[in-house]
């Protein structure tokens, strides 16, 4: 970001030329062009999310487990191992281990109920 400015600076408020900016920053013409075009550096932003195609049948089956585990004492609760085994036996999963985790992990850190509390 500094480098980004002092770039925007140079050329623009110091009327350096661009082909010295370029050498001296070690950057190409186009990405000089980016750069003056844009007061900031244009952020990445995916445009649709990555796709689940062995996970995606499942991801009800795995909210249903969720689900029924919140009113289950806490010995009983399904473990991201134990709901892949279910699946993988009782409903035909393919998918590796590693998949079913990541999204029971990330299902329980969303499901939590938050509460701030208010100071006056």
């Amino acid at each position: 970001m500094n480098e980004w400015t002092t770039i925007r600076r140079r050329v623009l408020v110091e009327k350096d030329s661009k082909r010295s900016v370029c050498l001296e920053f070690g950057i190409g013409w186009r990405t000089l062009e980016k750069i003056l075009a844009h007061p900031a550096p244009p952020g990445y932003r995916r445009q649709a999310p990555w796709g689940k195609p062995k996970l995606g049948p499942f991801l009800p089956v795995i909210e249903e487990i969720l689900e029924a585990d919140k009113t289950a004492p806490a010995k009983q609760r399904h473990t991201a191992k134990r709901i892949f085994e279910r699946l993988r036996d009782e409903y035909g999963y393919e998918g590796g281990i590693t998949q079913v985790t990541e999204t029971v992990a990330q299902a329980r850190r969303h499901g939590k109920e938050v509460f701030v509390p208010l100071v006056h």
